[in-house]
C-alpha cells in the first residue's frame, strides 16, 4: 500500500503503545489510519479533473457577460 499522504506509523504504533494499547491493537489503528489517508487523498487526476470544470466554468461565465454585454449595447442603440 502506498501512503499519499506521510504518515509514520512506527510512531504512531509506539505512541499509542506509550498510551495502554497494546501492539496488536496499535498496529491495527495504524493500518487503518494508513488506508483512510491513502482512499481519502486526492489524485493528481482528480485534481486535473477540478481544473477543467474551473477552467469550463470560467469560460462559460466570459460568454454570458459578453453576451449580455452585447444584448445591452443592442438595446441601448435600438433605444437610441
Amino acid at each position: 500500500m502506498t501512503v499519499a499522504i506521510p504518515f509514520d506509523t512506527h510512531r504512531f504504533v509506539k505512541n499509542l503503545m506509550r498510551n495502554g494499547f497494546s501492539e496488536r491493537q496499535a498496529e491495527a489503528l495504524a493500518e487503518e489510519q494508513a488506508a483512510l489517508l491513502d482512499e481519502n487523498a486526492a489524485t493528481t487526476a482528480d485534481l486535473e479533473r477540478v481544473r477543467a470544470e474551473i477552467e469550463k466554468a470560467k469560460w462559460n461565465l466570459v460568454k454570458w457577460i459578453f453576451g449580455t454585454m452585447f444584448g445591452l449595447a443592442v438595446l441601448i442603440i435600438a433605444l437610441a
